[in-house]
């Protein structure tokens, strides 16, 4: 069974940075491509990027682009968000899974970017 668990969330100020992790385990993570969603308060769910198998290649929502950088480790079965320049509108809780699969999701971590 694919488990996700998701951390690095915190409170920050506009303009600031965080660093996302999210431990995977249950599948043969080096095999699928890796996606991080966000979803703010009274929003849908939206897919942030993905990132390919090996690493690659990187895909990015618009609003992101520029800004987040998706990385993984297949040493460790961890695939990372790099989060630079977070804008208020960039507040949610964030989580990762396979793209495309209908795995569980995890527990999320939230992300706060306010003054």
């Amino acid at each position: 069974q694919p488990q996700f668990v998701e951390s690095g969330g915190g409170l920050v100020q506009p303009g600031g940075s965080l660093n996302l992790s999210c431990a995977t385990s249950g599948f043969g993570f080096r095999s699928y491509k890796m996606a991080w969603y966000r979803q703010a308060p009274g929003k849908e769910r939206e897919l942030v990027g993905t990132v390919y198998s090996g690493g690659q290649y990187s895909t990015y929502a618009e609003s992101v682009e520029g800004r987040f950088a998706i990385s993984r480790d297949d040493t460790k079965n961890t695939v990372y968000l790099q989060m630079n320049s977070l804008k208020p509108e960039d507040t949610a809780v964030y989580y990762c899974k396979r793209e495309r699969w209908n795995d569980t999701w995890g527990q999320g971590t939230q992300v706060t970017v306010s003054s």
